[in-house]
């Protein structure tokens, strides 16, 4: 008996046109680096399975610090900015998103020594609020990394090398053309002028 109420709900429900709602779907870069003093985006994207309006969607940006604190709010976005008005993110934070084409990103300004830590993205778009959050774990550094300027070095040095290799191949062509095809002597065509005369 209890089976079959069982299936006649199912049946019901499915003829009424419910469906289940999927999670909403955040995305992020997972790790990024930056110098100290520079600016840099921590990118935030989303899939949802309701329809997206601005007046709809509410983003949060949160903040856990590497050593010991607590989670501080960064930044919070529903129709407009909501940027902190007092913390260490004052002034510090922009809103680089766009809600229409699913991007709940944002810009931190100048970062200090003391950004390094687990920024947090958290979209909303009602019905569909259940999800994952997503994680961009922020290194600030001094300089760009060994590995950045080795990269570099050898880019640079690359193309040097490139260079000074097709300025060699275009003389060495130009010699082999002209030893194929010598210049006539001047000398020797003035005196055949002269034994025609």
């Amino acid at each position: 008996m209890c089976v079959e109420q069982g299936h006649l709900l199912l049946l019901l429900l499915a003829a009424s046109g419910w469906r289940s709602v999927s999670g909403i779907r955040v995305f992020t870069a997972g790790e990024v680096k930056a110098v100290n003093g520079t600016d840099v985006r921590l990118k935030c994207t989303f899939q949802s399975s309701a329809a997206v309006r601005e007046s709809s969607v509410t983003v949060s940006w949160s903040f856990r610090p590497l050593g010991p604190g607590h989670v501080e709010t960064v930044f919070y976005y529903r129709e407009k900015q909501f940027p902190p008005s007092e913390g260490r993110f004052r002034k510090k934070v922009d809103w680089a998103g766009d809600i229409s084409g699913r991007d709940a990103s944002v810009v931190l300004r100048r970062v200090p020594f003391s950004f390094n830590g687990t920024f947090s993205c958290e979209v909303k778009n009602p019905p569909d609020v259940h999800g994952n959050v997503g994680e961009v774990r922020l290194q600030v550094v001094s300089t760009a990394s060994l590995s950045e300027i080795l990269i570099l070095c050898v880019s640079i040095g690359g193309a040097i090398l490139l260079i000074l290799l097709l300025v060699m191949i275009v003389a060495s062509l130009r010699r082999c053309h002209r030893r194929r095809n010598p210049e006539p002597n001047h000398s020797v065509l003035q005196h055949e002028h002269d034994l025609s005369c």
